[in-house]
């Protein structure tokens, strides 16, 4: 089983591995724990995302920072003087997690702005009334922005699953210490309650998760991709899932539950190969390797359940 090291949307996890500095685990390990690999989900019947039903990276950044045993200030909200208040006031501290931003508005990255940028996560190192000073983990360290203009992409008016602008983590402090794989035993029951399908969560009607919504993916792509749903999965969803996918199976591995890292790994290459009909046009081809990849999920939800109640 061959890990993956390379470029790739982990923004917010490269961001809290950069936080941790010498502390933190691998990034695989802090994706795994964030528990976006155990599921997929059609929010609204549309828009694919190759997560579980329910999910979002602030849920998923919370959840790892506390199985790993740390701890952190996070605010949101505010004016944007009270915003750059707080972002100064925890940068005279150490560097800080900011995000989600607009992606489309960071003005460094070539091609913006654009109106469909997408969410992103960066550490801030410093700032002040005319600069702020950041590492973006989409491959730009030490980058600089006008102060006005970072607090436009901060306030992430496109990204729907945050209610407030402005969110900052800061003060991060480490409550106890934890092997990475004790963190990613703790995490088993969440990563089985995301396999089964949450219903605690708010999600707009018509939204699926799981299986159903692979399957109803298969069939609008079956249909013809949609020229924003293509972009959308080349650009990001199939890399992304993919990666999670194969981080996760790793990790299963290194737990010893080798039937359950099969099922994963068998899932990152189905959603790996997905790359290239899509990017050639050859829906028929992509819809019929999403059927192979639905059933897995409820597959991988049995195993894992199963290797729990051994456990007990």
């Amino acid at each position: 089983m061959l890990g993956y090291i390379g470029s790739g949307p982990y923004c917010y996890t490269n961001s809290l591995a950069m936080l941790l500095g010498g502390d933190s685990p691998s990034t695989a390990v802090i994706e795994t724990l964030t528990g976006s690999p155990f599921g997929a989900q059609l929010i609204a019947g549309s828009l694919p995302l190759f997560d579980p039903y329910g999910w979002d990276p602030e849920t998923g950044l919370d959840s790892a920072i506390a199985l790993l045993g740390w701890a952190c200030e996070r605010t949101d909200g505010g004016t944007p003087a009270e915003a750059l208040d707080r972002l100064r006031s925890a940068c005279s501290r150490g560097p800080a997690l900011v995000g989600p931003v607009d992606m489309g508005l960071l003005l460094y990255q070539p091609g913006t702005p654009a109106a469909d940028g997408g969410d992103h996560y960066v550490v801030v190192l410093a700032a002040d009334q005319d600069t702020v000073e950041l590492h973006d983990p989409h491959g730009h360290p030490y980058a600089t922005l006008p102060t006005q203009a970072f607090l436009s992409a901060w306030e992430a008016k496109a990204v729907s699953y945050t209610d407030a602008p402005y969110v900052l983590r800061a003060g991060f402090v480490r409550r106890h210490r934890l092997t990475p794989a004790d963190a990613l035993r703790q995490s088993l029951p969440g990563a089985l309650r995301w396999l089964a399908g949450r219903d605690d969560l708010p999600m707009p009607p018509g939204s699926l998760g799981g299986a159903a919504a692979v399957e109803a993916l298969a069939d609008m792509i079956a249909r013809g991709t949609p020229p924003d749903i293509r972009t959308l999965l080349t650009a990001f969803g199939v890399r992304v899932g993919a990666r999670r996918l194969n981080d996760a199976a790793i990790c299963l591995e290194e737990l010893g539950l080798s039937h359950a890292a099969s099922i994963t790994q068998r899932q990152a290459r189905i959603l790996g190969s997905l790359q290239y009909p899509l990017v050639r046009g050859d829906d028929q081809t992509a819809a019929a390797q999403l059927r192979r990849l639905a059933p897995l999920y409820e597959q991988l939800h049995t195993t894992v359940a199963a290797a729990l109640d051994n456990a007990i």
